[in-house]
């Protein structure tokens, strides 16, 4: 299927200058949000998964409905204040300024295998803030799941070491 026909370039969103990658069409048409499913769980596919981590807000879309698919659990990771337990949290650095992650403290226990999962590896702040919030609390990340990777951002750098998949490249 050919995924790059369902996602929608908006200029100048959030900010002047940014082409935003909207993946709304693709979670509109079934058969495309099932095979994007499916070719994002082939990824990890026979791999030992214990929970799937996904990043607010957008990596809650395909993150559950991979973990339902690898019999796993589920873990969010949010913007700070926003979870209601016990949290650690890890600050990264964005386009525009910084900003504060969390997790619960007993989302992931010492040992487990960790997919983690969001919808854009842009500048890749996020996605290391997020593993190293796995690390904290003893998980170890076997892979990080993206639906879109923006390479001309180099975020892949800050990921040095992690196995990186993507389907779609720009």
């Amino acid at each position: 299927m050919d995924f790059y026909a369902f996602i929608r370039d908006i200029e100048n969103f959030p900010k002047p200058g940014v082409t935003f990658k909207d993946i709304t069409p693709l979670l509109n048409h079934p058969n495309a949000l099932n095979e994007a499913s499916n070719a994002l769980y082939g990824f990890v596919e026979g791999k030992q998964i214990d929970k799937v981590v996904g990043v607010d807000s957008r990596g809650f879309i395909f993150a559950p409905l991979l973990a339902s698919k690898l019999n796993a659990g589920f873990v969010p990771v949010r913007k700070k204040g926003k979870l209601p337990f016990k949290t650690v949290s890890e600050s990264y650095e964005l386009e525009y300024g910084e900003d504060i992650l969390e997790i619960h403290t007993d989302a992931i226990e010492r040992g487990e295998k960790v997919l983690v999962h969001d919808d854009v590896l842009a500048t890749g702040g996020t996605a290391a803030a997020v593993c190293k919030l796995v690390e904290k609390l003893g998980g170890e990340v076997v892979q990080c799941n993206f639906l879109i990777h923006l390479t001309f951002l180099n975020g892949s750098h800050k990921l040095n070491g992690y196995e990186i998949k993507s389907l779609l490249e720009y």
